[in-house]
């Protein structure tokens, strides 16, 4: 359609990929179309490792999969990990190792180019948290409610009725469960959101999050359930939360 002659794929820079068939199936297109097929092997001669080597050189975005649902699916089955690709927050939030964060990134690289900062990209491995479901139930009627980042039940179920309270944070009997009401979250940062509704809306960062869990527990590793209310009443309390946590490597702009 386009008036070339030739062709060939970046499939063949894959070190996932079988070099016989795509160079099968190039020939076979071949016959077809009348176009040329060409065909190297970029991975002999080191070439993986060479590919390696000048993504890091130059501070490339390399991605770890060919760009298809079909190749993603069975990589992150086998890694035990989501397909965070395919996962957007409604609040637009923006979550760690997502594709907004590493275009966050790699904008942020641009500009300390053009400004001609020093910098270097390197690799951190933490523990990623996915929050696919939750709520909560009042008395059997559900409530907007904001639940922080790492906050993990077992099951994915819980009920409860508050115990005791400490300085503004509600401590349910069972399950390590902690709540607090909006105005407890207003205080801490020094903001002033109307509602949950609206912190749900227009939401924490990911980096806020985790100050005020490790603020409320005094723990930076702790995977309670921490839980934001418009009010705290003395009722029966009900939780689900479908959540994930994962081993994950993410990229990590530094300036020198």
């Amino acid at each position: 359609e386009l008036g070339h002659d030739k062709f060939t794929t970046t499939l063949l820079i894959s070190p996932k990929k079988s070099q016989d068939k795509l160079d099968s199936i190039g020939k076979s297109l071949e016959e077809k179309t009348g176009c040329q097929w060409i065909f190297r092997d970029y991975r002999s001669g080191s070439g993986t490792q060479i590919q390696g080597e000048v993504v890091k050189k130059h501070s490339l975005y390399r991605q770890n999969y060919c760009g298809c649902l079909f190749g993603l699916t069975p990589q992150r089955e086998h890694q035990n990990k989501l397909m965070d690709e395919m996962i957007s927050p409604f609040n637009q939030q923006i979550l760690p190792e997502s594709i907004e964060e590493r275009l966050k990134l790699y904008n942020l690289r641009n500009i300390y180019e053009a400004e001609e900062v020093a910098y270097q990209i390197v690799k951190q491995r933490f523990l990623n948290y996915r929050l696919l479901s939750g709520l909560v139930k009042q008395e059997k009627r559900v409530v907007p409610s904001y639940i922080l980042n790492y906050s993990t039940l077992q099951n994915g179920r819980a009920n409860g009725r508050i115990e005791y309270d400490i300085k503004g944070v509600y401590y349910l009997n069972r399950n390590e469960i902690k709540l607090i009401d909006i105005q407890y979250l207003n205080n801490f940062f020094g903001v002033s959101y109307e509602n949950v509704l609206h912190l749900l809306y227009n939401p924490l960062t990911i980096e806020q999050e985790n100050k005020l869990r490790e603020y409320i527990t005094t723990s930076s590793y702790d995977l309670s359930t921490i839980v934001v209310l418009d009010t705290i009443e003395d009722v029966k309390y009900e939780f689900q939360i479908n959540a994930k946590t994962y081993e994950d490597v993410k990229e990590v702009l530094l300036a020198k």
